[in-house]
C-alpha cells in the first residue's frame, strides 16, 4: 500500500528539519511586517492607505509559514529539478565556503583602505579562485574591468561615491 506522496505505508516519514527553520524565518518576517505597518502614518481621505499592502503581505507570509510547517510535518520534501546536475544528498564543501567567506571578509576589511576598484578586482578573482578557476591573470583583468566600470557607474551615473582608495586622484 502506498500513500499519497508515493511512499510505502511502512516507511517512516522523512522530515526535512531545515524547512521548519524556513517556516519560522518566514513567520518572523511576516510578524515584523505587520508590527512595522502599525507605525505608518495614514493620510486623511485615503480609503486604502499605506497600511493595507504591508498588512496583506505580512498576513500572507504568516499563512505561507503555517502551510509550510504543516506540509513539512506531513513529510513533504522538496524535489530537485529534472535538469539539476548536483547530488542533493552529498555533504557541503566547507572548504570552498570558507574560502569564499575569507575573500568577502578581506574585501570588507580593505575596501576603505585600498578602494573599491582594487578590492572589487581582488574580490572577483578570489571568488573565481575559490570556485575552481585556475586562470588568475584573466580573473584579475576581468575583475578590474568590472570593478572600475561599477565604480564609475555608481560615482558618475548614480552619484553614489564608492571609496577610490589608493587610486584617489587617478580615477
Amino acid at each position: 500500500m502506498t500513500t499519497a506522496n508515493g511512499s510505502n505505508a511502512t516507511e517512516p516519514i522523512r522530515v526535512d528539519k531545515a524547512q521548519y527553520g524556513l517556516a519560522a524565518a518566514l513567520a518572523l518576517v511576516g510578524i515584523y511586517t505587520l508590527v512595522d505597518a502599525r507605525g505608518l502614518n495614514v493620510g486623511f481621505g485615503d480609503p486604502v492607505g499605506p497600511r493595507v499592502f504591508p498588512y496583506v503581505i505580512g498576513t500572507a507570509m504568516i499563512l505561507l509559514a503555517v502551510l509550510l510547517a504543516l506540509a513539512t510535518a506531513r513529510g513533504d520534501v522538496a524535489e530537485g529539478e529534472a535538469g539539476e546536475d548536483i547530488d542533493l544528498t552529498s555533504p557541503p564543501d566547507w572548504v570552498t565556503v570558507g574560502k569564499l567567506v575569507a575573500v568577502l571578509l578581506l574585501n570588507v576589511l580593505f575596501v576603505n583602505v585600498l578602494g573599491w576598484p582594487v578590492t572589487g578586482a581582488l574580490l572577483f578573482a578570489g571568488c573565481a579562485w575559490a570556485l575552481g578557476s585556475r586562470t588568475l591573470l584573466r580573473d584579475l583583468l576581468v575583475g578590474a574591468a568590472l570593478s572600475v566600470g561599477s565604480w564609475y557607474f555608481f560615482y558618475v551615473g548614480l552619484d553614489v561615491p564608492l571609496p577610490p582608495g589608493i587610486l584617489d586622484g587617478i580615477l
